[in-house]
């Protein structure tokens, strides 16, 4: 065994070098073929390039389809980098989608404050609701707005839809603004068209009962709710909402003002109007022009009839 494989070797050994040698004979020859520039030549290897080249195409079919799968895989990696980067934008564009919402949300709110019709003898201060401090027995929100806006106690506050509450409690820089559905609220209303004059009483809910109607038949749902100025509670003319009837047949005030997002209030500036303690007063004056004219006529006749 040892002796048949040490003759293999002498044998393999010197027609392995001797294919090499062919080998590398054979491509110098093709490389001095090919760079020889010759018109003769050149005619030959186009021959050979025109017979050998298309019989390969089976042989270029892995390396097309390599090349292909390569390029294929380029083009999605760059699909997959645009993807990502949408994704990125598409993120980006959501936050300023819901910065958007709640700008345009607080532009339409504060747009409403500014539609509200009262009486232009009235000024405000805007605050901003800071908290809600509303329970089952006590409904009220607090506002960046005190002492130092000038704010007093009894003051109404308004949404950009309808009256909210009253001022109760001020402190230097927020108040407290009980609002209408709160169990302690009494608001005397009148009804239109018909006039008719009432007290909305607040029982923690949206849609508080209104009570003491002069004439109940001439009260009808639908009929606006707007505050009468009697007890010098409110200005007069602020809307309240509209008046509904429910299931038990009792009135109540579906209110105007949107609880459920209270971000903004308007507080009415109202300093009370002028007491009249003598009611003659309300004609002529006691130091009126006319009055001292009438006194100096009065004099002579006076005068007169002594005489």
């Amino acid at each position: 065994m040892a002796r048949d494989r040490a003759q293999s070797d002498d044998y393999t050994g010197p027609l392995k070098r001797l294919l090499i040698g062919v080998l590398l004979l054979c491509l110098v020859g093709i490389f001095l073929l090919w760079r020889i520039d010759s018109p003769r030549v050149e005619r030959f290897r186009a021959q050979v390039v025109d017979r050998v080249v298309p019989s390969f195409d089976w042989a270029m079919a892995p390396v097309t389809g390599a090349v292909n799968i390569l390029r294929d895989f380029q083009s999605y990696q760059r699909l997959y980098e645009q993807n990502q980067e949408l994704r990125r934008e598409l993120k980006k564009m959501k936050a300023w989608k819901e910065a958007a919402v709640q700008l345009r949300d607080e532009n339409a709110r504060l747009l409403d404050l500014n539609n509200v019709r009262v009486d232009p003898r009235l000024t405000y201060v805007t605050g901003v609701v800071m908290a809600d401090s509303g329970s089952p027995f006590r409904q009220s929100v607090l506002i960046n707005v005190g002492a130092r806006d000038g704010i007093v106690d009894g003051w109404a506050a308004m949404d950009g839809l309808g009256l909210v509450g009253r001022i109760s409690g001020v402190g230097q820089n927020t108040a407290r603004v009980v609002l209408l559905t709160d169990s302690s609220s009494r608001i005397p209303v009148t009804i239109q068209p018909s006039g008719q004059r009432g007290l909305m009483i607040g029982d923690n809910t949206l849609a508080p009962p209104i009570s003491f109607i002069e004439t109940p038949d001439q009260a009808r749902p639908g009929d606006r709710v707007l505050t009468s100025g009697d007890g010098g509670v409110f200005p007069a003319g602020l809307v309240v909402g509209r008046l509904a009837e429910d299931p038990g047949g009792r009135m109540r005030v579906r209110l105007a003002a949107d609880y459920e997002r209270l971000e903004f209030l308007r507080v009415l500036r109202s300093y009370g109007y002028e007491t009249i303690e003598d009611p003659g007063n309300l004609i002529i004056p006691l130091d009126s022009p006319q009055t001292e004219l009438d006194a100096s006529d009065e004099t002579p006749q006076a005068g007169a009839a002594d005489g």
